[in-house]
């Protein structure tokens, strides 16, 4: 289990941990959120991705999604973005497509 720290769009302490099958967001370590995956053939497939809303608004799903994809590329996976939020982020960041895999 591996987990990353930063702050949040407030300045509020983040961590991301990974899991056997997510990477979960805590603020100030109460849990926001997280992106489901699974691995399988050398690609991480990401099926879901959610953020409390009572969280929205602070960047989280940017610091979750940026940590999942670091994560993924570090472990030399390619990823699989079936979630419309690592899709999107992938889109806005192209210096990930080169291990992308359409789902």
């Amino acid at each position: 289990m591996t987990t990353a720290r930063t702050t949040d769009k407030t300045g509020a302490e983040t961590t991301v941990t990974a899991e056997s099958d997510r990477f979960v967001i805590a603020v100030e370590g109460q849990q926001a959120g997280f992106a489901e995956f699974t691995d399988r053939d050398g690609r991480r497939t990401f099926p879901h991705t959610e953020v409390d809303s009572t969280f929205q608004g602070r960047g989280l799903a940017t610091i979750l999604v940026a940590e999942a994809l670091r994560s993924t590329r570090e472990a030399s996976l390619r990823v699989v973005p079936e979630c419309s939020m690592v899709a999107n982020y992938i889109d806005k960041h192209p210096e990930y497509q080169d291990i992308t895999d359409a789902s």
